[in-house]
């Protein structure tokens, strides 16, 4: 317990991280140096130069589309940045506890070569006299695994697999957080849906349970996906998403959010149709300009206050014809943002209308009214 308290501080001294960020990268053209997804510099822990880094993790893959990936959190900073290894068409490594940076890279290089999981790593930790204090994770393609826990990794400490996947994780509440991992990712073979959003769902399963136990820590999280398939990639590395959360108070839930918006899941923004005071000011306004022909209703509240296709065409047009981006080139459909309200004041003086239109929606603009 002492050995690992000692390692904790001297990481923490090593690897901390004065900066809060987000990184994402999904689908961008640019390739990463070196071999794996993350590079990482090595730190020092007293016992081998590399950094310690307690977590959980799942490396996996998906037969069906040939894709690899891995997702991982731990209460420090900026994991995705440190220790992760993914490599298209080859498969993904996890090392980590007392990490050796170089299992990732090299257990890669191996699969690459040919050797199965279990040669690779072996090859890879022969020259290691600190193997109690490790932790590795590896798949191939073809779904075999191989995953190694130290003896002197932390006071909790396992592993677990099943059909095209491995978890693995150090330092953790329990072994629930393990299951809970291994639960969710079964529960969703089979099911159609992407890698990446499998292996987010399987690490909030396993953080649910307690996840790493020094709560009150700076935490991160990631996850990273290669993908064979041709024309699927944008990057020459075969890297289809690279979301890395640097330091959040729920990353796992922000990893969530960052893949739900990014990929444009349905449900990750709420969907209505805007009606309100606003709307019939823009009415106004769009009709003294002359981009609306009919006039409002005597009953303002009845239907001229949604934010239909007849006022977002109106919009459009206006901002086409003064040089603004429009729904066919840059913008949304209908975007009405500080840039065009302040082009449609402008226009409006240069009518001489501003003070007519100032007048109409004098009421609109009250801050409460009656019925509002």
């Amino acid at each position: 317990m002492e050995r690992w308290l000692r390692q904790e501080r001297r990481a923490k001294r090593n690897t901390g991280c004065g900066c809060v960020r987000v990184a994402v990268f999904v689908l961008l053209v640019s390739a990463f140096a070196g071999a794996g997804v993350a590079s990482a510099q090595e730190g020092e822990d007293g016992v081998t130069g590399d950094p310690v880094l307690h977590t959980f993790s799942i490396v996996a893959i998906d037969p069906a589309t040939g894709e690899a990936g891995l997702a991982v959190t731990t209460r420090n900073p900026c994991v995705g940045n440190r220790l992760y290894w993914v490599r298209r068409g080859v498969g993904a490594a996890a090392s980590q506890a007392n990490l050796r940076i170089k299992y990732g890279p090299d257990i890669l290089a191996g699969l690459e070569r040919g050797l199965a999981p279990e040669q690779a790593m072996r090859e890879a930790m022969k020259a290691d006299p600190d193997t109690a204090l490790r932790q590795i994770g590896v798949i191939d393609l073809k779904g075999r695994v191989v995953q190694y826990t130290g003896s002197r990794t932390s006071p909790w400490a396992g592993h677990r697999a099943g059909p095209n996947y491995a978890t693995q994780g150090n330092l953790l509440t329990g072994p629930e957080v393990l299951d809970a991992v291994s639960t969710s990712f079964e529960s969703t073979e089979g099911s159609g849906r992407h890698l990446a959003d499998r292996l987010i769902e399987a690490i909030q399963a396993g953080h649910a349970l307690g996840g790493d136990f020094r709560h009150g820590r700076q935490q991160s999280a990631a996850v990273y996906v290669a993908d064979p398939r041709p024309g699927v990639p944008l990057r020459p590395d075969g890297i289809t998403v690279n979301i890395s959360v640097c330091e959040h108070a729920d990353p796992v839930a922000e990893l969530r959010r960052v893949y739900d918006a990014v990929s444009q899941t349905l449900g990750y923004r709420t969907l209505q149709e805007f009606e309100g005071r606003d709307v019939l000011q823009l009415r106004i306004i769009l009709h003294a300009l002359g981009y609306l022909d009919r006039p409002l209703s005597q009953n303002r509240e009845a239907g001229d206050a949604v934010y239909d296709q007849e006022v977002m065409e109106a919009v459009d047009r206006f901002r086409r014809e003064r040089g603004m981006s429009t729904g066919d080139v840059g913008a949304p459909p209908g975007l009405v943002d500080r840039e065009l309200v302040d082009a449609l004041w402008a226009a409006l003086a240069d009518a001489g209308k501003e003070k007519e239109v100032r007048d109409a929606i004098r009421d609109l603009v009250l801050a409460f009214r009656p019925g509002s």
